[in-house]
């Protein structure tokens, strides 16, 4: 059996983190290492999809549920104004295989972040 990913061990309470929300179906923590004023991570408490196009092929409706959690963080922490990351394989800095989407904002540009 596979060690549980680093998401189940904080909803555990095994890693300590700041839960800023919480459904049925998904979390969102506050990054430990952020890359902007606002950096909030928006996970599945699922763990049987390894990126955002299982997810999106598998359960469409969880993936909407991420996508409203993440619009409603982003109105109470940035001000409405964020981007929403997917990373999507070890190029693209997945280090962990697991679905989790980032929700930056506050003091974003257009070259901010590499955008």
């Amino acid at each position: 059996m596979s060690e549980p990913s680093v998401f189940t061990r904080i909803l555990r309470g095994e890693i300590p983190s700041e839960i800023v929300a919480e459904t049925e179906n998904v979390f969102a923590i506050r990054d430990i290492s952020p890359q902007a004023p606002v950096h909030l991570l928006v996970i599945p408490k699922s763990e049987g999809f390894r990126d955002v196009v299982e997810l999106a092929a598998g359960d469409p409706a969880l993936l909407a549920e991420m996508v409203g959690l993440a619009n409603s963080l982003a109105a109470e922490h940035a001000d409405g104004d964020f981007r929403l990351i997917f990373n999507t394989g070890p190029g693209a800095g997945q280090t962990v295989s697991h679905v989790h989407a980032h929700v930056l904002g506050g003091g974003l540009s257009e070259g901010s972040l590499g955008g």
